[in-house]
């Protein structure tokens, strides 16, 4: 019978399912990731992607418990996303990752504003831009840790990237994690190589960009070594998890929407078109042709323990 292994590279934990072709899960397993927080005026907040790389291969050493590895028909992930993970030419990294959250960029944001343009900004990516984003967080690289600049050669933005790249030596990313960098087309899904020059931050390549059923490369002889994986096993680009979850809750089509609650909460829908409106994120969907729109709202569950 052929499997699936399936994985969340997610920011408190890497979770591993195993599932036959049917999406029956067989065997599961997470293990926990240290966050670093460091800081005063900004909160620096990275992880290490070797945690998420060990965790990986050794839950995908319990699956081989349970199945070969010439069982396994492919690979697929999803994981945190907006992250900005700088590796050097042979795929190591030359730094911690930087952390969706992290806010040290602010500045850096104002600059990229001030000389691109705040209008033209937000209505190429579709999005508010601010410190969060990878292109602000690359360019405060530059500014402060000029060696580390020098050494990278490679940006990834998910969590779930790196692991790919150490599967198959390639630098990809899905639309889904590209629309959170602050630099992709979003309706033409390219990288606006134009603000790289404008800003001077040519010689750091971007990911090549897939769609998440994209096939992005094949396991290589030297990670089937490292993590057990038959050598040449598909590996396919897979979805920031904000994608995951929006396909998980069943809407697809223009006109859907969903309502996530937790502590806080946000209502997702899909549209034909992105929906330029404040306090409005849009992402390109894991399908080819349509959008999904997220509006947070940070007064939901947590309502339930007011007052006691």
């Amino acid at each position: 019978m052929k499997v699936i292994a399936t994985f969340d590279i997610g920011t408190t934990n890497v979770k591993g399912v195993l599932m036959d072709e049917g999406g029956n899960p067989l065997f599961s397993r997470s293990i926990r990731i240290e966050t670093l927080y460091r800081g005063d005026s900004a909160i620096y907040i990275e992880q290490n992607p070797q945690d998420w790389y060990d965790a990986f291969c050794e839950i995908s050493r319990s699956f081989f418990e349970v199945y070969q590895p010439m069982d396994v028909a492919g690979i697929v992930m999803s994981g945190q996303m907006q992250d900005l993970i700088l590796l050097n030419s042979l795929g190591d990294p030359v730094m911690d990752a930087i952390l969706y959250s992290d806010t040290r960029a602010e500045a850096e944001a104002e600059e990229i504003l001030r000389i691109i343009g705040r209008e033209l900004v937000e209505r190429i990516t579709a999005n508010a831009f601010d410190g969060s984003r990878p292109f602000a967080k690359l360019l405060w690289i530059k500014r402060h840790l000029p060696k580390v600049f020098d050494a990278a050669s490679n940006v990834l933005l998910s969590a779930k990237d790196y692991i790919i790249t150490r599967l198959t030596g390639e630098f990809v990313s899905d639309v889904v994690s590209c629309s959170t960098a602050g630099l992709m087309d979003i309706e033409n899904i390219s990288w606006q190589e134009d603000w790289l020059h404008q800003i001077d931050l040519r010689g750091v390549m971007w990911p090549k960009i897939c769609f998440p059923h994209h096939k992005a490369a094949h396991v290589t002889e030297k990670a089937a070594m490292e993590t057990g994986y038959a050598a040449g096993t598909p590996v396919f680009a897979g979805s920031g998890d904000a994608g995951s979850a929006t396909l998980a809750s069943g809407i697809l089509s223009d006109g859907e929407f969903n309502i996530n609650l937790g502590t806080s909460g946000w209502v997702a829908a899909i549209s034909a078109k992105p929906y330029r409106s404040a306090g409005v994120s849009n992402l390109v969907s894991m399908s080819e042709d349509v959008f999904i729109n997220v509006v947070p709202f940070y007064n939901a569950g947590n309502k339930l323990t007011d007052g006691r």
